[in-house]
């Protein structure tokens, strides 16, 4: 679905279960940033729900490499609050049935790759609206906040 993540080699993904520690599964790296994926298995079916990215870009400088790497995107940022994620996904989790969620990840940002995560993210978001008529539903709820 989205062919212009093809292009970065560093990629990997993890299962989340509501009693795992978020902290002990995420194999995202902490000292790159880029994007990231999360899908929810629930009753038999697999859905996109969100889509992340690490890295802030302050005008006309660089991103501040590895400063809030993947990992520390998914571990701490969260939508719904000041919460994090380690503590807030569980929770989600188990209120929405979910059985777990697999994340993949992507490094957009590393060395001489010099990919905006924060772009990547937009452009993902546009072409799951274009495919789906509307954004992941965990993008849609941060978008409110």
């Amino acid at each position: 679905m989205f062919d212009l993540l093809s292009k970065y080699k560093k990629n990997d993904h993890f299962f989340f279960k509501p009693t795992d520690s978020l902290q002990q599964v995420c194999n995202a790296p902490d000292d790159s940033d880029g994007v990231y994926l999360v899908y929810e298995l629930k009753d038999g079916r697999i859905n996109l729900v969100y889509i992340g990215s690490s890295g802030k870009k302050i005008p006309d400088f660089d991103i501040a490499e590895g400063l809030i790497g993947i990992q520390t995107a998914i571990l701490l940022d969260g939508p719904w609050g000041k919460t994090p994620r380690s503590q807030a996904w569980p929770v989600k989790m188990l209120s929405e049935g979910i059985d777990a969620l697999d994340i993949y990840w992507w490094v957009t940002y590393k060395g001489r790759l010099k990919d905006d995560p924060e772009v990547i993210q937009r452009s993902l978001i546009r072409m799951h609206r274009a495919m789906f008529g509307e954004s992941p539903k965990w993008n849609q709820r941060a978008a409110k906040k």
